[in-house]
């Protein structure tokens, strides 16, 4: 098998963490993967990441500032997209349109839109797509799996509280921080609904099914002030937001975050089944490779997911636990990574194919149009394009 030719497109921020991915696949499978080249509208990064690349990989890769003049060169077969929100679909179809495989970083394109246009032009060029989601391959993410879908431990899954209040000062003026392309939602789509809410929503499928209908607000309470080249900038994004989440199974879920409210932080992550509850102290679903969640019985003594997690692994075939856990490796960005490169080298389906992280995105844009038209709205609505209130002047502004 010949080895997987892979470039890297965009690689500032989240690129690091892929980088440390190829590195992990590189010292446990040196034949899978080369990082033929690396792409950056701003060339020293993309030379530093060449760097590197090669530290591990004994060879460099070739450097481009440019997406197509990387595509002419015919050395690629298949790209890890990571450049901002708002160049995913752009990229991932100049890849596509040139018959390379691609992985995209989350949320795979700017709009519901925009991820279709995807979806439809990998179809047809008969290319792989798919998403770039670390969170759900975690072993938590997997022990709560079975613990709700498999284990009989916790009985069947009822409903879940995510509130997080963690007020953040409004920075001073003349100190404020420098401004970032997250900050503008024609570059980003939006805050932590879309953000954060990319993995939230893939894992909240994972482990319960398809959500029918959302009922939101959103709103941006005290606009940060940012420093951007010397003139005054406001952060754009959202500071508070509240969703109600119904699932097709019956499950209902709350969720909401603020950084608004000042005078008292307050976290509660508990994720409800008939037979008892996760517990995450954190807040965050899951934080980490294990965080601090527990489960919880009644009339039984707590037990930390971790513990969990070998008698989990116990029950998985030798061909299921190399699926999920290749060579043992539990980090997400890892695991995205190697299952990217099989399925390119092999044929076969990624698990979060493009379609996978379209029905995940389509939920957070749910909270935006629910929020933007004052009503309940349904996420196969959302999908179909017949609400469409939050995303319009985004299609608009970028002719989607």
């Amino acid at each position: 098998m010949a080895r997987v030719s892979v470039a890297v497109i965009g690689c500032g921020g989240i690129a690091g963490a892929h980088l440390q991915g190829w590195k992990a696949i590189h010292g446990k499978e040196p034949d899978l993967v080369e990082v033929v080249a690396t792409c950056d509208a701003y060339r020293p990064a993309a030379e530093r990441y060449a760097d590197q690349v090669a530290e591990y990989q004994g060879t460099r890769p070739q450097v481009y500032d440019s997406v197509a003049e990387m595509l002419r060169s015919g050395r690629v077969q298949a790209a890890d997209v990571c450049t901002p929100h708002h160049l995913h679909h752009r990229v991932a179809l100049e890849c596509i349109e040139s018959g390379v495989a691609v992985q995209v970083e989350k949320p795979s394109g700017l709009t519901v839109k925009a991820t279709k246009r995807m979806i439809e032009a990998a179809a047809t060029r008969d290319v792989l797509l798919a998403t770039a989601e670390n969170v759900r391959r975690g072993p938590s993410q997997r022990t709560a799996w079975w613990l709700l879908n498999e284990s009989g431990l916790l009985g069947r899954a009822q409903g879940f509280f995510i509130q997080q209040v963690r007020f953040e000062p409004l920075a001073d003026p003349q100190k404020a921080p420098r401004w970032h392309w997250r900050a503008e939602r024609t570059l980003s789509a939006g805050g932590w609904v879309v953000d954060s809410g990319a993995h939230f929503m893939d894992t909240i499928r994972y482990l319960y099914g398809d959500v029918h209908s959302v009922y939101a607000r959103v709103e941006l309470l005290r606009p940060h002030p940012m420093e951007r080249q010397g003139l005054r900038a406001l952060d754009e994004r959202e500071d508070y937001f509240t969703a109600v989440l119904n699932f097709e199974s019956g499950v209902i879920g709350q969720w909401s975050r603020t950084s608004a409210f000042p005078g008292h932080d307050w976290v509660q992550c508990a994720i409800y089944a008939t037979g008892g509850a996760i517990v995450d102290p954190s807040g965050d679903i899951f934080h980490g490779p294990h965080g601090r969640a527990e489960v919880r019985r009644p009339g039984q003594e707590s037990v930390t997911l971790e513990a969990l997690y070998p008698e989990f692994l116990a029950t998985l075939s030798p061909e299921r636990r190399q699926r999920l856990f290749p060579h043992d490796f539990t980090d997400g960005f890892t695991l995205e990574c190697y299952d990217f490169a099989q399925a390119v080298a092999t044929g076969r389906d990624v698990e979060v194919s493009a379609e996978v992280g379209l029905r995940a995105k389509a939920i957070a844009f749910a909270i935006y149009e629910s929020a933007a038209t004052g009503q309940a709205v349904l996420v196969d609505d959302v999908l179909a394009g017949k609400v469409e209130v939050y995303q319009r002047w985004l299609n608009e502004k970028w002719g989607i």
